[in-house]
């Protein structure tokens, strides 16, 4: 086999090509998408677009595989109204978790050793300490939960954007949709919106963000279970008018960059696996 793979998403190769591949590394990239009401500007995929986009750029440069993206996650928040949230899916964290631990489990028993969890969505984060900790408990893999950079965390990307912060469907994932597919970005129908506490909670609460916490006497240490459109119109966070397609294009390459060091040094790290058995009858 030649020493650069013509591709690295498990599903195009055959089981010699992946046996070959584990000759190279036990290192895999498992991304995991969600379909969630956006703005009504750009698709319900948005997430689950960036996931694939960083996932397969960095597979192919840090040269190790990467599975089927799963593409659903954890969006109870988003179902909304009826005729409001719709084409909304979600997974119960329930579920979510054994998707995440059979998956996991596939993997070890093949010979992969160590497993990298990659998510757009941030609420997917919400609902997977503990499946992580089973899988590293269970066998002593590596396994982690790779945020691509979006929200609070956009350190890695912060030059590229004029938006501080990068919430839902504002300057960031309108510039990622458009970059992935122009045809699927509708800007007659953006506008800009603003996050605030739900009308409910009455007036001595604050929310400036997507984060599920309020702010109370100007601390955020309260996490209140919140459904998407009480705290923001159109699913929208920020001013769509930003994005650009060539902002999209340098997210893609500097967050496929980030994950493919990260990836690079998890091939470093030592582990020993202590069960490799694939065996259903003890999940």
């Amino acid at each position: 086999m030649a020493e650069e793979m013509w591709t690295y998403a498990m599903e195009e190769m055959s089981y010699p090509d992946v046996k070959e591949v584990l000759k190279r590394t036990d290192v895999a990239l498992i991304p995991i998408g969600s379909q969630e009401k956006h703005g009504p500007h750009i698709p319900l995929a948005t997430d689950a677009i960036v996931t694939i986009q960083v996932t397969k750029r960095a597979a192919k440069k840090a040269k190790v595989p990467y599975t089927p993206m799963i593409p659903v996650g954890y969006s109870p928040h988003h179902m909304g109204l009826v005729n409001d949230g719709v084409g909304t899916l979600s997974f119960t964290g329930e579920t979510f978790r054994r998707i995440i631990y059979e998956i996991g489990r596939c993997l070890i028993f093949h010979g992969f050793s160590k497993l990298i969890y990659v998510s757009h969505h941030a609420s997917n984060n919400k609902v997977i300490d503990e499946v992580l900790r089973r899988l590293r408990y269970e066998t002593g893999c590596f396994t982690c939960w790779y945020m691509t950079p979006t929200e609070r965390k956009l350190q890695v990307v912060q030059d590229i954007f004029e938006e501080k912060i990068a919430w839902h469907s504002g300057e960031m994932e309108t510039s990622t949709s458009l970059a992935n597919d122009e045809s699927t970005v509708h800007m007659d129908r953006a506008h800009v919106h603003k996050a605030h506490a739900p009308e409910w909670m009455g007036p001595a609460f604050a929310k400036t963000d997507g984060v599920p916490t309020v702010i109370f006497q100007g601390s955020e240490n309260i996490w209140v279970p919140m459904e998407h459109h009480e705290y923001v119109e159109e699913a929208t966070i920020g001013d769509p008018f930003l994005g650009t397609k060539e902002k999209g294009e340098k997210y893609f390459d500097k967050s496929s960059d980030n994950l493919a060091d990260f990836a690079n040094e998890v091939k470093k790290i030592n582990v020993t696996i202590k069960d490799r058995n694939y065996d259903t009858r003890s999940w």
